[in-house]
């Protein structure tokens, strides 16, 4: 018996001497693919103090980035943060867009997106309401779930151009409306805040309290001079604004400024491109073009840190020019950081939900920044005192 004992015991103790190594070796290998497989960020700056939001299925990303730097804005100016309503404004904009979509007659875009300037251009003309007294969410989903009703707002809009009467009648406004309040509820004429009872435009007066024309938008490109005012010239800016164009290092000298004197910056940018991660949390500008990799560099692409490509003027215009910069997304830039590297990095707050590998954040390298931003927009102190004289 004594021997069967000590026959066991030996099995059992060579069992757990493999065991142990396998969980060593397994340790080790995790501890190895770690390695490979991630960046390090260190925060410069981190001005942010919102929660992240989720824009659901829908195109209103702009709405939800410029209202989180309204928000981030009356913070800077020592007011409590309000939870603004992104759908309120939202709204406010599809109003305009369809007037102006029908004195076109048809002939510019129509869709949930827009541009930062019309955050507060809605703000100006319209004011604002918090989220608790207007969500939005008027059609029992939990999140935005615009496919349908843009449907219908487009074919109704069609339908109002196309004109079958010979003659426009003035009631096309009443009955778009109509549809707004069916999808997305009525708009409360008054409502209660903290006791007190506002209406949109003195609760932006009163609460919210910025001045919309304290805010320049910018971007850069060659087809216009440098310093001066000219249009945006891409398809959500359907109320025809212009922005302001300054040369491209210009660009990241004013968020660089704009963040170390305590100034957030809203960012218009695309999306699409292979070296954009919402996954991972990162945005780069490979050294190599993706479509020129093998298989396994793009596989390794987001491994850790890499060399990018120098971007330049013209490349960043190209972009533009051959469609594979498009404007398609707004988020909000609230702080710096660096990797383990040192090389710097914008930290940037996304409207996606808090998915990803930074809880709702993106790390964007300056060159991805340089090549694929569409504008800017920012409290005109947070510009540098000498591209401010450039600009007037």
């Amino acid at each position: 018996m004594k021997k069967i004992n000590c026959l066991v015991a030996l099995l059992l103790s060579g069992s757990m001497l493999f065991a142990q190594d396998n969980l060593v070796n397994s340790l080790k290998a995790n501890a190895s693919d770690s390695a490979k497989v991630k960046f390090t960020f260190t925060n410069i700056i981190n001005l942010e103090n919102g929660p992240v939001k989720n824009q659901g299925s829908s195109g209103t990303c702009w709405s939800y980035s410029g209202n989180s730097f309204v928000e981030s804005e009356m913070l800077r100016n020592g007011k409590e943060l309000v939870d603004i309503s992104e759908i309120y404004t939202a709204r406010c904009a599809y109003i305009d867009r369809a007037i102006t979509y029908v004195r076109m007659h048809g002939n510019v875009g129509w869709g949930d997106g827009a541009e930062l300037h019309d955050v507060l251009q809605t703000y100006k003309k319209y004011g604002a309401v918090p989220n608790s007294v207007y969500s939005g969410l008027n059609y029992g989903t939990s999140k935005n779930k615009f496919g349908e009703m843009q449907a219908a707002l487009e074919g109704m809009l069609k339908g109002i151009v196309e004109n079958k009467n010979g003659k426009l009648t003035k009631n096309w406004l009443t009955a778009f409306t109509a549809a707004l309040d069916a999808y997305l509820g009525k708009v409360p004429e008054t409502f209660m805040y903290k006791g007190k009872e506002y209406t949109p435009l003195t609760f932006a007066e009163a609460v919210v309290d910025i001045n919309a024309d304290d805010y320049i938008e910018l971007s850069s490109f060659t087809y216009a001079p440098y310093y001066e005012s000219t249009l945006l010239m891409v398809p959500d800016n359907w109320s025809l604004q212009n922005i302001y164009n300054v040369p491209l290092n210009d660009l990241t000298a004013i968020v660089d400024h704009a963040l170390e004197n305590g100034f957030t910056v809203a960012w218009a940018t695309d999306v699409s491109e292979k070296g954009f991660s919402w996954k991972n949390g990162v945005a780069i500008v490979p050294e190599k073009d993706v479509e020129d990799m093998e298989p396994e560099e793009i596989k390794k692409m987001f491994d850790g840190p890499k060399n990018e490509k120098t971007i330049t003027p013209e490349i960043r215009e190209d972009g533009f020019d051959n469609y594979t910069t498009t404007d398609d997304h707004g988020m909000h830039i609230v702080g710096k950081a660096k990797d383990q590297n040192g090389k710097e990095y914008y930290i940037v707050k996304n409207s996606w939900g808090e998915k990803n590998d930074y809880k709702g954040y993106i790390y964007v390298s300056k060159a991805f920044f340089q090549y694929k931003t569409t504008a800017i927009l920012l409290h005109k102190n947070g510009i540098p005192n000498a591209i401010a004289r450039r600009l007037n």
